[in-house]
């Protein structure tokens, strides 16, 4: 999304700019700006999804359903695959799945390669399903991130 691609960005500079006496000279500026834009990301991720929009009714009626008990993981089971996986491949995971980046977003706000991104997003899944039972068949990549990553996966990121 361009229009909050352009807001994450002035929040970065914004927060750059107030913080400016933080900033160490000679330190790498890139990496400064890339943290701070990367927190403003993930803060305001949590943020949206505490926010429902419900004008309509159709999140509340969903609610009302039972829930299927096998479909869902307990988070921190979650939690514990997530910390076990590689720093660089959590975080485009979390970007992708969680964050519903593009694989161009994604390598723009890491400052990598679309093609890393994907790498890392592969090999995040593979040893999720691993870590969490899943056999490579039993579930597609696609399927597997939504059902194990949907609301479950934003709570352990806040957690």
């Amino acid at each position: 999304n361009p229009v909050r691609a352009d807001d994450l960005v002035q929040d970065t500079m914004l927060k750059a700019w107030q913080n400016r006496d933080r900033f160490e000279s000679g330190t790498n500026l890139s990496a400064w700006l890339f943290t701070i834009m990367r927190n403003a990301f993930y803060s305001e991720h949590r943020k949206r999804s505490r926010e429902v929009e419900d004008s309509e009714g159709v999140y509340s009626a969903r609610l009302t359903s039972a829930p299927n008990q096998g479909d869902r993981l307990d988070v921190q089971d979650l939690q514990a695959a997530l910390n076990k996986l590689v720093a660089e491949q959590r975080e485009a995971l979390m970007l992708v799945a969680v964050g519903d980046l593009s694989y161009e977003d994604a390598a723009a706000l890491m400052q990598c390669k679309v093609g890393t991104v994907k790498s890392r997003v592969c090999r995040a899944r593979d040893k999720l399903a691993e870590l969490l039972g899943y056999s490579g068949g039993e579930l597609g990549a696609d399927r597997l991130t939504r059902s194990v990553m949907g609301h479950s996966g934003a709570m352990a990121l806040d957690g």
